[in-house]
């Protein structure tokens, strides 16, 4: 196996095209990658489709993302938040599309795009305007809507512990979404807080195998999103 090391952010993000659906990680601030998501910031491309739990927060990470004009759709759970004010105004003026998504079946369509799973039913949604245009089947006299799987082109997540081969280790609620996402990418891109020698992680502690884990770079002292919304910071 590889050494799967790379040297810095804009290096790891350097190759994400235009138009890619890129899923980021992040319970809220839990497992934001903040590094990575400016370094794409920086690095320019477009038209992106994003994937995440809410539509970000303040001015900074996905947030600010958003306001560079980079996302062109937005598919998440919550696009609304007390802290949320980039998205909210550019979806009123048509700038930028959205998909809601409840946020189990969100989880269930990352994780079965992962499993090789190409769709699932569910009673989530039926009899909402969620369910409009979907097929609903009844099992044992409950309506079920189908949901297809959610793939990605590249998946942007952050995990406390990582080793040269791409095991990872997350940070309490940081591994909601991160290991699902890992799964469903065809490119996942990783920030650890340290990156140890192949060998170091105990394998029973592996949450996300190395082989799911295409490249990861050491950001040290990671920024915590809502730490820079607290400052009145935004990016860039």
């Amino acid at each position: 196996m590889l050494n799967k090391v790379v040297g810095s952010p804009a290096e790891a993000v350097a190759d994400i095209p235009d138009g890619a659906t890129v899923m980021i990680g992040g319970f809220g601030p839990a497992g934001c990658p903040v590094e990575l998501i400016h370094a794409l910031i920086d690095q320019g491309e477009k038209n992106l489709v994003a994937i995440n739990n809410n539509s970000g927060n303040g001015e900074v990470a996905l947030a600010a993302l958003i306001a560079n004009r980079q996302v062109a759709k937005m598919i998440c759970s919550y696009p609304r938040s007390s802290q949320s004010k980039v998205f909210p105004e550019l979806y009123k003026t048509g700038e930028i599309d959205l998909e809601v998504v409840p946020q189990g079946t969100l989880a269930e369509r990352i994780r079965a795009a992962g499993a090789g799973i190409p769709a699932f039913y569910t009673p989530t949604a039926v009899g909402t305007p969620l369910a409009e245009g979907k097929e609903v089947r009844e099992f044992e006299g409950r309506g079920y809507l189908l949901e297809m799987a959610l793939k990605a082109d590249v998946a942007l997540v952050k995990c406390d512990t990582a080793d040269t081969k791409g095991n990872l280790i997350y940070n309490k609620t940081g591994r909601n979404f991160g290991p699902i996402m890992c799964t469903a990418a065809e490119t996942t891109i990783v920030q650890a807080r340290r990156i140890v020698e192949a060998g170091d992680i105990d394998p029973e502690h592996v949450v996300t195998p190395g082989i799911y884990v295409d490249r990861i770079v050491e950001v040290a002292n990671p920024v915590n999103e809502d730490d820079l919304i607290a400052e009145g910071r935004r990016y860039p």
